[in-house]
């Protein structure tokens, strides 16, 4: 039952427009992984409340929360049956209102995730089209098609799922309904005014509760191609590649949110919508962020990136390029709740994708992960951590296949099916059965090698990860050449690194596995390892190592 409660003011303004986002480190949390207030070993609402004082402490600006809502968790809350509520599992709408109002005491901004792409199938709306049968009007609002063959019983197009299989699925009375994912995940129909209605005013519920902005999970994939055309030779699953596909990218996605950024503006306070778009091109990205409509999008090109200097300069240059001309930011991430956490990633030899059951050189994988991060903190605009990678964590590569949940694991194509390894819960304390998640265990199983890399064990190391991400952010919020900009100089260095400077602040990067020398770019500030001073000037930086320097 959906709880209304007073509306709640954005989080804490100067009056002025400050262009917050511009230069904001935004925390990712996964909430079931987070910490669980409860004690029935699913993260919830009141454990990420409790744990804020952490993430101000940290040095974060804002927090994305993914998906609470009311639903059969088909997709780990990406199958919304009901928008306006929460789901048992997390909490209530009290529970939100709680969180929200304590973060922004907090002096923390609140993002929501939206899922605008598709519903669930238990969604007031799906179920009521299916009880009806064709012809009802309610089935306009999704993508009901008759089949093709003599008896309807072959899909109306050869389109595939993202999670592998056909992206359609018959009902009983033999017509046919489109979802880009799971079959628990019907496709809305973005053309129909009554979905484009129900949004905005979903978007006006969230924003009375004093949300700060929405992170639009697929916001690329809303506007399907007209007539919904076979893609024939097209490879399915090429969404980075030269082509724009039917069902991914469309030009007509921009109408809509040029609406919900008119939404917006209908409040107090800096309210921001995020684009999680995956496009063929930065240059289609930059359309997402244009002036009016979006005021983030997702750096995929860069979270692709290896860890090799002639490539990140290319997508770096690329990237900042592309967003100059429409005056937005430039966002930088490494690892998010879909993807393998980039301590794993880097810790494997190029070229083996973004999902992984190896755990690789956890050494490498660590002294990469830590120069990427500080790397990453340095560039202009702003910087999105996912949950546990100020901890260094690594994916979980060998979780029992009777434990995984994640539901490309069980599609016989597609995703890859292992994102379960980076979504297990975090490590709070050294000991316990849980390392301090919550008193009942976890949802998914924590290694037993955890303790070390937790928070109460790396707090007050000065060799820690987490004190690295902790005096970074401090660094990065106190130097006036950090945070937002538009562009930056790069300087001249050996082969393997990186080094660029921005206003009285110099960053240099070994992304080689040998230690290089280099002129002293002036007062060190931060490395993610020991650096070493020659009498004569010069500076030794060692291998998979970045450096800030003061100039």
């Amino acid at each position: 039952m959906t709880q209304h409660l007073a509306a709640a003011p954005a989080a804490p303004t100067t009056g002025t427009h400050t262009g917050w986002w511009r230069d904001a480190v935004i925390y990712q949390v996964y909430p079931r992984s987070f910490a669980d207030g409860n004690g029935d070993g699913m993260g919830d609402l009141e454990g990420v409340r409790s744990r804020l004082p952490y993430l101000r402490d940290l040095g974060v600006d804002a927090v994305w929360l993914s998906p609470f809502y009311a639903s059969p968790q088909a997709d780990a809350g990406y199958d919304v049956a009901d928008y306006r509520a929460i789901d048992p599992m997390f909490g209530t709408l009290l529970d939100a209102d709680a969180l929200i109002r304590e973060a922004h005491g907090l002096g923390l901004r609140v993002i929501v995730d939206l899922v605008p792409n598709h519903s669930s199938d238990r969604h007031e709306w799906f179920q009521r089209a299916l009880a009806e049968g064709p012809g009802s009007p309610l089935r306009e609002r999704y993508h009901f098609r008759p089949g093709k063959g003599a008896n309807g019983e072959l899909p109306p197009n050869d389109w595939e799922s993202i999670f592998g299989g056909p992206a359609w699925t018959r009902t009983a009375d033999g017509e046919w309904y489109l979802h880009l994912f799971a079959p628990e995940q019907p496709d809305f129909n973005w053309e129909h005014p009554a979905v484009r209605d129900e949004f905005r005013s979903i978007l006006r519920f969230w924003l009375d509760m004093g949300v700060d902005g929405f992170r639009v999970d697929v916001a690329h994939g809303l506007v399907k191609a007209a007539g919904l055309p076979d893609i024939g030779a097209h490879d399915q699953l090429k969404l980075l590649g030269n082509d724009v596909m039917p069902f991914f990218d469309q030009d007509g996605v921009h109408e809509i949110y040029r609406s919900w950024n008119q939404v917006l503006a209908e409040y107090d306070g800096e309210r921001i919508l995020v684009a999680e778009a995956w496009t063929p091109t930065v240059e289609r990205t930059a359309h997402y962020v244009r002036p009016g409509e979006m005021h983030q999008a997702f750096n995929f090109q860069y979270l692709g990136a290896h860890w090799d200097a002639a490539e990140l300069r290319t997508v770096i240059d690329a990237s900042l390029d592309a967003m100059r001309p429409v005056g937005a930011p430039t966002t930088w991430v490494l690892s998010n709740h879909d993807v393998t956490r980039h301590a794993t990633r880097f810790a494997n030899p190029p070229g083996l994708g973004t999902q992984l059951r190896t755990p690789g050189d956890r050494g490498l994988g660590l002294r990469r992960a830590r120069a990427a991060s500080l790397l990453m903190l340095a560039l202009p605009g702003s910087a999105y951590v996912y949950q546990g990678e100020e901890l260094g964590l690594p994916d979980v590569t060998d979780l029992p296949d009777e434990v995984r949940q994640d539901p490309s694991f069980f599609r016989a194509t597609g995703q890859d099916g292992y994102r379960d390894g980076c979504r297990v819960p975090l490590p709070w304390t050294a000991t316990g059965s849980s390392y301090g998640f919550g008193a009942g265990g976890s949802w998914l199983p924590q290694p037993d090698t955890w303790g070390p890399l937790s928070v109460e064990a790396q707090t007050g190391d000065p060799h820690s990860t987490l004190e690295l991400y902790r005096s970074a952010l401090a660094v990065r919020r106190a130097h006036p050449g950090l945070g937002a900009g538009e562009s930056l100089t790069w300087l001249p260095a050996p082969e393997g690194v990186l080094a660029f400077a921005r206003p009285g602040f110099t960053c240099t990067a070994n992304t080689t596995g040998a230690p290089v020398r280099l002129p002293a770019p002036g007062t060190l500030l931060l490395a993610t390892a020991e650096v070493t001073a020659a009498a004569d000037g010069s500076v030794e930086l060692p291998a998979d190592t970045t450096a800030w320097w003061a100039v």
